[in-house]
């Protein structure tokens, strides 16, 4: 079936209420409802909306140490994470139900099994408010990797929608060609590229995706002031030598063919608007298919392991223990 055409979609580029989860859930009902009084299909929220991208805080780690006043932070930032199974989760439901948008907000997610270890993960909730999918971000950045877990395979999601298929990375994952790859391999049309990058130059990465997956990118970055932070929150002084203005944002949507339809937003939360034409994908795929016509698939070809990997397997038949 062919999707529905135009799509109406909008970014919000804002912070959440830092290391507060319901107040956060309570701010994206808030601005969600803002975002879809235009006949809005799709809203996107930042990478580590919920319920804080900890920008500027060590917790209390560096080689061979950890502080116990690092491990308080943690506990704070943990506590105010989210399980897929949370009634915060149905919340988000909720508001995409009542909106009737197709709602993708990032999130600091509890692992299933053990709720110990923190994913970055990007949530597809869709119009009915049931969850449509999950995206675990692969390889967490820098000193990310202190406090976030790595996703495998099993959450490179590409959503059917009414208004066309809906994917994407999340920050420094749109660095990574061959997961690029892996996802316009699914046909994904309107790609969703949350991050926490704020600099000029990931404004060139937006478009190079773009013309490379000829598909439309929607850039999406939180706008935060150091102020926002709680003045109680454990290690708050290793912020004290920051700028006042933590991230400036730089969210943008960007055609099939690299050209800026909005944004980019600097310096400001706001929500910004468009509407696509997803006839322009086909269009700018006359003269370039990644995974069509301008592949050599005698030459080159990538094999993604979509398998979820589980640290511990259990058998109960004696056979399949025996023959392991």
């Amino acid at each position: 079936m062919k999707p529905i055409s135009p799509v109406n979609v909008s970014v919000v580029q804002d912070a959440p209420v830092l290391f507060h989860l319901s107040q956060t859930i309570e701010k994206i009902g808030d601005l969600t409802q803002k975002a879809a009084c235009q006949n809005t299909d799709l809203v996107l929220f930042p990478e580590a909306f919920i319920p804080a991208y900890p920008r500027g805080l060590g917790f209390g780690m560096v080689v061979g140490n950890r502080k116990e006043i690092g491990r308080e932070l943690w506990l704070k930032y943990w506590e105010n994470s989210i399980s897929l199974e949370s009634d915060e989760v149905k919340q988000l439901c909720k508001i995409a139900r009542q909106n009737s948008v197709f709602l993708s907000v990032g999130i600091i997610e509890k692992d299933q099994t053990s709720e110990n270890t923190l994913y970055c993960s990007q949530i597809y909730i869709n119009k009915t408010g049931t969850v449509a999918g999950i995206h675990r971000k692969l390889k967490p950045t820098g000193s990310e990797r202190l406090i976030w877990g790595e996703g495998d395979g099993s959450t490179l999601t590409v959503v059917n929608t009414e208004f066309g298929k809906v994917g994407g990375l999340i920050c420094w994952e749109n660095y990574m060609p061959l997961a690029r790859m892996a996802i316009y391999g699914k046909g994904v049309q309107i790609y969703l590229a949350p991050t926490a990058d704020s600099r000029d130059n990931w404004q060139a990465t937006l478009k190079h995706i773009a013309c490379e997956g000829r598909c439309f990118v929607l850039g999406c970055n939180q706008y935060v002031t150091k102020s926002m932070y709680p003045e109680e929150l454990p290690m708050i002084d290793e912020l004290s030598q920051m700028d006042e203005q933590m991230c400036r944002g730089g969210s943008a949507i960007i055609s099939p063919q690299g050209e800026v339809l909005a944004g980019p937003l600097f310096d400001e939360a706001g929500i910004l608007r468009a509407e696509l034409d997803l006839n322009q994908i086909a269009k700018a795929k006359l003269d370039f298919d990644v995974t069509g016509h301008y592949a050599r698939p005698d030459i080159f070809q990538l094999k993604v392991n979509e398998s979820s990997w589980k640290t511990v397997r259990y058998q109960t038949d004696l056979n399949d223990i025996y023959n392991t």
